[in-house]
């Protein structure tokens, strides 16, 4: 038996910020520097990707991706820190949660 967490960062109204899928499109970017890369890669219409990205820029209340025809698509400093800091929370918590889930169900006498 294994336990499976998703941590997902909202805005105080509730709107999506990041999440496993923005953060894959996060890291796309950052790597591809094309958002219609990251759309073949994460099989996404570049809408949809575009989409996401604004509505991640909405309800963070900052800029994370720079657009430009003749330099590429790239993350901002606010971007590539809200990804960093994501990463770490997920790591953090997937540690904790293990640490938990053995507590809970590894040290008991029903399974």
């Amino acid at each position: 038996m294994k336990f499976k967490s998703n941590q997902i960062l909202i805005s105080d109204d509730g709107g999506i910020i990041m999440g496993n899928g923005r953060m894959q499109i996060l890291y796309s970017i950052d790597r591809t520097g094309s958002i219609n890369q990251t759309s073949k890669e994460m099989k996404m219409s570049y809408k949809a990707v575009w989409s996401k990205i604004k509505s991640t820029e909405k309800n963070f209340e900052k800029q994370i991706v720079l657009s430009d025809k003749k330099t590429g698509t790239r993350l901002t400093d606010e971007g590539r820190n809200l990804l960093e800091k994501y990463r770490q929370l997920k790591n953090r918590c997937m540690q904790s949660d293990d640490i938990i889930f053995e507590d809970i169900f590894m040290d008991s006498k029903i399974f």
